[in-house]
């Protein structure tokens, strides 16, 4: 019987520290889906991970919507464990300068063919009026 040997090292990453939050909308929805997939509380969790890594995603499951003046509006594929799939779509905003993601929408692909053009509109038109932040 051989012995095998696996060495470990430990790399310390900068981790970016992003502040998240919910719309209404979506904390709406999310309720009514975790009702029907379980797993969804946790996927989210690891959601976010990714996303506070790297905030725009990467590769083709993730797309721009808006990008304007530090504000980007990105759609992405939601992986549920419950679904064994990326069935699910989420849509939030990802503010640079104040390095936050708004999540904005969830909704399930089989419901609804697309995002809510005017929810995403509403939100952008609230966050313009916003007093800035200095």
């Amino acid at each position: 019987m051989r012995a095998y040997f696996i060495e470990t090292r430990s790399i310390q990453l900068e981790i970016m520290k992003m502040n998240f939050s919910e719309t209404a909308e979506f904390q709406k929805n999310f309720k009514r889906l975790g009702k029907k997939y379980r797993s969804l509380p946790d996927d989210l969790l690891e959601f976010k991970k990714v996303v506070a890594e790297l905030p725009l995603g990467g590769g083709k499951h993730f797309v721009i919507l808006h990008n304007q003046g530090g504000i980007k509006v990105v759609k992405a594929r939601f992986f549920c464990r419950y679904l064994k799939g990326s069935s699910l779509r989420v849509i939030y905003a990802y503010l640079e300068k104040d390095a936050a993601i708004d999540f904005i929408e969830i909704y399930f692909k089989g419901e609804q063919t697309g995002e809510n053009k005017l929810l995403i509109k509403n939100y952008l038109k609230k966050l313009n009026e916003r007093p800035l932040s200095s």
